[in-house]
């Protein structure tokens, strides 16, 4: 579809943001970086724009709330400033240098996916919107094993190569998703399971409307059913990721792998791995809510 006007300025000013980001936010002193994005996620909360009536909407189900009170609301201005503070990091992870990114990172069962990679089998990282990311990619990929990932298209054109970019910059490779390429990318990433490549994949929020209904804090929500696809398929190990911040440190936990069932056919099989790995992903945010970005629509009652 083609952008309006409307659509090309705003489209535009988004591109200029980010890329003010990439060069004056990244130069900045730590300090005061921090505190002009601490204020930008108060004012961002204190808008309730959309994005925020829908992370409180996301809290309530994690709370067992059926409104938003008090404690969600404070619990969201939280979600917003580790948000912000994911997307500080993104700007300025190019200056924290291979030091920091290894030595601040605490991770834990990493060495089960080592050891599968170092075997020659491929495997899936899945993971929710938690924590950074991006940093525990650059983390993976500085420990000598390079993944590939997928991205969704973003608008302008110009503002999903600055994305690529960076992502590649850090070691990954970024398959676009998007204009109908899903089969393609599907079998790209299964070509480098096969040849025990690793694979990461933000798998708590489905962005192709045919995702698999699971069972998400009591209620229906709708995931990517592509991890569990992706172990039956190739025969990759499967390990669930949650992340999330420890002070000014980052941390990570590799679950246990969630193996295929030996009975059921291939749509059983991803259906019930696909349920274990909401299970998983529910247990690491109701540890730590706080650092689950998640503002938009997950469960089936909002989609609809």
């Amino acid at each position: 579809m083609t952008p309006t006007p409307v659509g090309r300025l705003r489209d535009e000013a988004a591109d200029a943001a980010y890329a003010l980001g990439w060069t004056v936010v990244r130069k900045m002193p730590e300090r005061a970086a921090r505190l002009l994005f601490t204020a930008l996620a108060d004012q961002t909360w204190q808008r309730r724009g959309g994005g925020v009536r829908q992370l409180e909407r996301n809290l309530c189900r994690v709370l067992g709330k059926d409104s938003v009170d008090d404690e969600v609301r404070v619990l969201s201005k939280r979600v917003m400033r580790s948000y912000m503070r994911y997307w500080l990091e993104v700007f300025r992870l190019p200056e924290f240098g291979r030091g920091r990114v290894l030595r601040d990172m605490l991770a834990e069962g990493h060495e089960k996916v080592f050891a599968a990679l170092d075997s020659g089998r491929g495997v899936v990282l899945a993971l929710p919107h938690m924590g950074n990311y991006e940093q525990a990619g650059a983390w993976v990929a500085l420990h000598g094993y390079p993944l590939t990932t997928v991205a969704e298209r973003l608008r302008p054109e110009s503002l999903f190569d600055r994305f690529v970019a960076f992502r590649r910059s850090l070691g990954m490779e970024v398959l676009p998703l998007g204009d109908g390429t899903g089969a393609t990318v599907f079998g790209t990433l299964a070509r480098r399971l096969r040849a025990g490549r690793l694979v990461c994949l933000v798998a708590d929020r489905d962005l192709t409307e045919g995702g698999i209904e699971v069972d998400f804090f009591g209620r229906l929500a709708r995931m990517p059913g592509g991890p569990a696809a992706l172990a039956v398929q190739t025969g990759a190990a499967l390990y669930p990721v949650t992340l999330w911040y420890e002070g000014d440190k980052w941390a990570a936990r590799v679950h246990e792998e969630i193996v295929v069932p030996e009975a059921g056919g291939r749509k059983d099989k991803i259906r019930v791995m696909t349920q274990r790995l909401a299970l998983v992903f529910q247990e690491g945010i109701a540890e730590h809510p706080e650092d689950w970005h998640m503002l938009q629509r997950v469960w089936v009652e909002d989609l609809s």
